[in-house]
């Protein structure tokens, strides 16, 4: 008999702060369930801002202004606010630290890091470099650094990062996404059935992951309910 598993997708990016405390949350939830370790996770690319140099001269509040057209207040206080909900889940946000860059070649890289089984590390790894650690996501030294770090070969990651290997794999994540109606990340699919939008409370995950995990099966993909108003997301437009 084959053994009951449960399927989770999440699309997030690598430059989305909501995305780091959601995986938070949702790591919380699963590790709290009888069966979690029945849970299994897959993650793919949503590219918030293609646009975005590899390396952008200013900081975070810099680039929310000027590049989104964002009030400067507005901003403000929304990292103020967002650095608060990720202390809640353990994590030292830095925005005076934060170095915006494109994150195209981090997914990539992560691409290779989930073939070789390491796909959470790289993402845990990244996400910390990003927000915690003030590291360069766009360049290429930090990224082998890290690849080693987390256990890749040097070598292939060098070759990745050297090239534009992968690259048709994260355009296909984000083409599947906009396919699915994913606007806004952290957005997690469970069974290839339900959505879950935003970085959702732990306590909603796991009600999520329960009544699935109760009644695998189904062919569209559903808006679960959600009576929070915490499940906050990152556009192309900004997060909010």
């Amino acid at each position: 008999m084959t053994e009951t598993r449960l399927a989770v997708d999440i699309y997030s990016d690598i430059a989305c702060p909501w995305c780091f405390i959601g995986k938070r949350r949702f790591e919380k939830a699963v590790q709290a369930l009888p069966f979690g370790e029945k849970v299994d996770v897959k993650w793919h690319a949503f590219q918030l801002d293609p646009s975005l140099p590899e390396h952008y001269e200013g900081s975070e509040l810099d680039y929310l202004v000027k590049a989104k057209g964002m009030p400067e207040d507005q901003v403000a206080g929304m990292l103020e606010h967002v650095t608060g909900q990720a202390a809640a889940e353990g994590l030292n946000y830095d925005f005076d630290a934060l170095r915006p860059a494109n994150s195209f070649t981090a997914l990539r890289l992560l691409a290779l890091a989930k073939e070789r089984g390491l796909g959470n590390q790289m993402k845990e790894s990244l996400l910390s470099a990003h927000f915690e650690k003030g590291l360069d996501t766009g360049n290429k030294e930090t990224l082998q650094a890290i690849a080693e770090q987390v256990g890749l070969a040097a070598a292939e990651a060098a070759e990745v990062l050297a090239g534009d290997k992968y690259a048709d794999e994260v355009k296909a994540d984000g083409t599947r996404a906009r396919e699915l109606g994913v606007s806004g990340v952290p957005f997690f699919i469970l069974e290839n059935k339900y959505g879950i939008s935003g970085a959702q409370p732990s306590e909603v995950f796991e009600q999520a992951l329960t009544q699935v995990w109760k009644e695998i099966g189904g062919d569209a993909l559903q808006m679960m309910e959600t009576s929070s108003s915490d499940g906050e997301v990152c556009g192309p437009e900004g997060c909010n």
